[in-house]
């Protein structure tokens, strides 16, 4: 059995994140996946920039690097980086495997890719589900506002009526 397929798939989904919108990951965890230093894959993607255009790889803000710093504790050592980190999108991290031309990038790359492709189905059944609530939560206050017409109705049938004070027809004793 190829080492590839016992590689769980769990560890690179906990190191893509969500930055501008879109699902990345970062040079740090990239490097580490593909078996290479950071700075051995910056030097790579600097000397190759043409292949990566900014909807491939886009370089983070300091804002962004702090707000990264502070949500994951994997990234505690990029707090006193001197440079900003770089975030791969998926198409991103498939041609850093390419540039790399390393045998464990390249078997790297097909967990990579699986892991973005299991978010993104995720995210899908998430909206399905999301979107399902919603209408079963409609439907719900629909019948919500039926059943109180009807109960108010059954009250209203159930409730007796008030007596009338009228005066009774006919003898009675004891009255003159």
């Amino acid at each position: 059995m190829p080492q590839s397929e016992i590689i769980p798939l769990e560890p690179i989904q906990f190191r893509i994140l969500i930055l501008r919108g879109v699902r990345v990951i970062l040079d740090a965890d990239l490097a580490r996946l593909y078996g290479v230093a950071t700075k051995r894959l910056n030097e790579q993607v600097k000397r190759n920039a043409k292949k990566f255009p900014e909807d491939f790889m886009f370089q983070l803000t300091p804002e962004e690097k702090a707000e990264v710093v502070a949500k994951c504790d994997h990234l505690k050592n990029l707090r006193f980086a001197k440079s900003l980190p770089y975030a791969f999108t998926e198409h991103g991290a498939i041609q850093a495997a390419n540039i790399l031309a390393s045998d464990a990038a390249s078997e790297m790359s097909v967990h990579v890719v699986r892991a973005f492709v299991r978010l993104r189905l995720l995210v899908v059944n998430h909206k399905a589900i999301a979107t399902k609530l919603a209408e079963l939560d409609a439907k719900v206050g629909a019948h919500d506002e039926q059943l109180a017409a009807v109960i108010a109705a059954i009250r209203q049938l159930t409730t007796p009526d008030e007596p009338r004070h009228c005066r009774k027809i006919g003898f009675h004793a004891g009255n003159r």
